[in-house]
């Protein structure tokens, strides 16, 4: 068996939610107005009709004549609804010990039972076994003689004059109640949607965003959204920075591979089983830091351990040689012994790889390749300045901001995906570096030079 519960009511509109909850208030506020006006209206009925019933004794006692205890009353009585049988208003005269002395010809079969300790001269309103309003007065009189004798005057009355009367303002007011209810909900309704209007707004312009109609939320919202739809547009921008860089980095991740390939084809032409190895393990680093830098969250983040960068630059050296072997090249190589930089060891292979097999790609057989320690740099310290030269032609003139952007080539007929540099770019650029491009005094060719901390 289910029961019912509130928690087993799912509305998922909120508009629909804050309605009935409105209209709920609505339904208790107006049943309690019902409830407290009928009871003020039962309470002035009463007390209308207690005074009418108080004329109606005053009226029994002007035309009463007592002798002892006896009473007499003409023919004509105040109210014709005494005369007649089953009227409704009844009225006794008692005198003392509950013997009746008179009683109207409307009270023909109905009974009248006295109350204890009835105070005389004043009023005593009750309702009867019956449902009939009953009114008692107690009065003395004194006969001849000076001896006085205690009279009750009762008048009773059928309840349905006030209950009539509630009846008739119970339906009237029902009726306007309930019409007042729904004039309310329909404009409780009206002030919903319009006070709503803002948030449809907001759903609006997302679905804009999801189709690719907006890139962010630029509505005029009211002052106590402002904060929402700021923190709406920071998260739409960071997602989208997420995106494009979880995209830069397996465009990346396909550059960085293109090098060992390289090497892998030619060695399986000699089947050296050693660089085989060597390519593969560090295909495999290469793939471990593209795919810690996509899962990064974009802040830079500082090494803790010492590179040396001479090592870096031989290795690349060596496997640059074996893919380019057609090409005979010529490696002129200045640097130290030893070059120690806090840098992470994927970063350092990015930039010399990236930076060394474009000159090998454009050079005609010389690349030159030296390290300085300490430079001073557009007012800065750095730790070291590496410059990459070849004898190739260089970039032409005007290319050189293009090729900074991913994608760009200096030559669309050479093969490429036109992201090496961008890399390199990007990376000296977290590093905290600078990156220089120009033409080689020494060799005439492209000349590289980039400044690390």
């Amino acid at each position: 068996m289910h029961y019912f519960t509130w928690k087993s009511i799912s509305i998922q509109s909120l508009g629909l939610r804050l309605l009935i909850a409105e209209g709920l208030v609505l339904a208790v506020f107006f049943a309690l107005v019902a409830f407290v006006l009928e009871q003020g209206f039962r309470d002035s009925a009463e007390k209308a009709l207690q005074e009418r019933l108080q004329i109606q004794v005053y009226a029994l006692l002007s035309v009463a004549k007592f002798t002892n205890n006896n009473v007499s009353l003409p023919d004509n009585l105040p109210d014709p609804r005494f005369e007649v049988p089953g009227s409704g208003l009844y009225a006794f005269i008692v005198t003392m010990p509950n013997a009746v002395a008179w009683q109207s010809p409307s009270a023909l079969g109905v009974e009248v039972s006295l109350p204890q300790d009835l105070v005389p001269e004043q009023f005593l309103m009750l309702i009867d076994q019956k449902k009939r309003y009953v009114l008692h007065y107690k009065v003395f009189k004194q006969d001849a003689n000076g001896q006085s004798h205690a009279f009750i005057i009762t008048v009773k009355e059928d309840a349905h004059f006030v209950g009539d009367q509630v009846a008739q303002l119970q339906n009237t007011l029902r009726r306007w109640l309930l019409g007042i209810g729904i004039v309310l909900i329909a404009i409780q309704f009206a002030l919903l949607r319009w006070s709503l209007a803002p948030l449809r707004s907001i759903v609006k312009d997302l679905e804009a965003i999801e189709h690719g109609q907006k890139t962010h939320l630029d509505g005029r919202y009211p002052s106590e959204l402002r904060a929402l739809v700021g923190n709406l547009n920071a998260f739409i921008s960071i997602e989208r920075a997420h995106l494009e860089r979880y995209r830069n980095h397996l465009a990346d991740l396909a550059h960085s591979l293109k090098t060992p390939l390289a090497i892998l084809r030619g060695c399986l032409e000699s089947f050296n089983a050693e660089t085989m190895t060597e390519q593969i393990i560090r295909m495999n680093d290469i793939v471990e830091y593209q795919l810690h830098r996509a899962a990064a969250k974009g802040e830079q983040q500082k090494a803790i351990k010492s590179i040396d960068l001479t090592l870096i630059i031989n290795k690349v050296v060596v496997s640059l040689n074996k893919v380019y072997l057609d090409k005979h090249l010529s490696f002129e190589v200045i640097m130290p012994d030893n070059c120690q930089l806090y840098c992470e060891q994927g970063d350092l292979y990015e930039i010399v790889g990236n930076l060394l097999d474009n000159a090998c790609k454009w050079c005609d057989r010389r690349v030159k390749v030296s390290v300085g320690l300490k430079p001073r740099k557009a007012r800065r310290n750095f730790s070291v300045v590496l410059t990459i030269e070849d004898d190739g032609p260089g970039i032409p003139v005007g290319k050189f901001n293009d090729i900074l952007k991913r994608g760009m080539r200096a030559d669309e007929n050479i093969h490429g995906h036109g992201i090496g540099v961008t890399v390199v770019y990007e990376l000296i650029h977290l590093l905290g570096g600078q990156l220089e491009g120009g033409k080689s005094a020494t060799l005439g060719g492209m000349c590289w030079r980039v400044y690390l901390p």
